[in-house]
């Protein structure tokens, strides 16, 4: 219902439970998907005639979801880059005339916003309050595009920039197909921007839209386009070390513990570049992630002592004690609850299954919701242990896209 009417599955799971009625504009496709009219639509709702005749300007009293399609910013957005790849291809004169009197847009404006959003990104405990004023940020740049003289590439790579930005936010609600949209666009764009580490970065996170939906083969092959990619780059910068790094992911889905092993070997290197290798932003693999995310690939291949060491080797980093990142600490226990049902420990998938669902109650994340549900199906004969069905009954009601 959610795909065909355009919107959020959490949106229609309102409509059920009461605690919102469809708006004006979407009651029609909805009349149509129940195969009702719109007269007996409104009955159904319980709706008084003037309050089914909202008018169309009606706000609605909830707020715009997390990664919620923004296809009229996405087609003004193509619109304004082909006008302006036009006027890069006109003599500087005439492109002037064409836009002589209207106001330019600043890029290094648009850079300083966008470092900063990253920063509330990381920071935000519920990612998707971010949203709002990403959203409003994408605006903001189309209507600069229209109207900068001189060259458009610092734009460009400010929209790059910030369409994988709302890719993450929307990647984080669980919203795929926008996550995977955002992130095309920003490969595009950095591509007219002759960015490469920028466009390489795009592909990787498109990558993690592919691994999210089990489409492991495709995603290999993305990340050799990256790796290709982060080649041409900066190399002073971690664009590489972290497309090896996502690269040993895959493997480890893909159960090559050789090719894994190789793959955060090559990943490591991060450790010998210096602090400028990261800009905080689309670009923030500095090697603080290494032993979180080498136990993980170990509980993928099931080597579970070393993923064990590493794991607990992660807990003890300042940026996942308590309090710190909600989504990484969280991730690291659903890890560490898995090798407890591996084992056939209980105590274990409760004592560390239980703080990571606290904490995805706490920061809302779509993400870490998914990751706990996917430990559920680990749980096996010990689903019968009372703590550990109770456990499970607790990642049930948590809410995921």
């Amino acid at each position: 219902m959610a795909q065909l009417l355009g919107v959020d599955r959490t949106t229609v799971g309102r409509w059920e439970n009461g605690r919102v009625h469809p708006q004006p504009l979407q009651r029609r496709g909805l009349a149509d998907a129940l195969e009702v009219s719109l007269e007996e639509l409104n009955a159904l709702l319980g709706l008084r005639r003037d309050a089914a005749r909202e008018p169309v300007g009606h706000q609605p009293s909830e707020p715009p979801n997390a990664g919620d399609p923004d296809d009229m910013i996405r087609r003004a957005f193509l619109r304004i880059l082909t006008v302006s790849g036009a006027l890069t291809a006109l003599p500087a004169a005439e492109a002037e005339a064409l836009t002589e009197g209207v106001r330019s847009g600043v890029p290094a404006d648009f850079a300083r916003m966008n470092s900063h959003l990253w920063q509330v990104y990381q920071l935000s405990r519920c990612k998707g309050a971010v949203y709002p004023v990403v959203r409003d940020q994408l605006a903001t740049l189309n209507e600069a595009l229209a109207v900068h003289r001189g060259s458009v590439e610092p734009l460009l790579h400010a929209a790059a920039d910030l369409f994988q930005l709302a890719g993450e936010v929307a990647f984080d609600a669980g919203r795929y197909s926008d996550a995977a949209a955002s992130y095309a666009l920003a490969a595009s764009v950095g591509r007219d921007a002759r960015a490469y580490d920028l466009w390489a970065c795009a592909l990787v996170r498109h990558a993690y839209v592919d691994m999210s939906e089990h489409r492991h083969h495709q995603a290999a092959q993305m990340l050799r386009a990256a790796e290709r990619l982060a080649a041409r780059g900066d190399q002073s910068l971690s664009t590489c070390q972290w497309v090896a790094s996502v690269q040993a992911e895959v493997y480890a889905d893909l159960g090559d513990l050789d090719a894994c092993e190789r793959a955060m070997d090559r990943a490591e290197a991060v450790l010998d570049l210096g602090a400028n290798s990261v800009n905080g932003g689309w670009l923030r693999f500095d090697g603080a992630r290494l032993a979180e995310e080498r136990g993980s690939r170990y509980v993928q291949l099931g080597r579970l002592d070393l993923a064990e060491t590493a794991l607990e080797q992660a807990l003890t980093q300042t940026a996942l004690a308590p309090g710190q990142s909600y989504r990484r600490r969280g991730a690291v226990l659903t890890d560490m609850a898995a090798i407890g049902a591996k084992r056939r420990d209980p105590e274990q998938i409760v004592a560390c299954g239980k703080e990571a669902v606290s904490l995805a109650r706490a920061s809302d994340s779509g993400y870490l919701a998914r990751r706990l549900r996917g430990l559920c199906d680990e749980f096996g004969p010990l689903s019968r242990d009372h703590r550990v069905a109770e456990l499970g009954a607790e990642i049930a009601a948590l809410s995921t896209p």
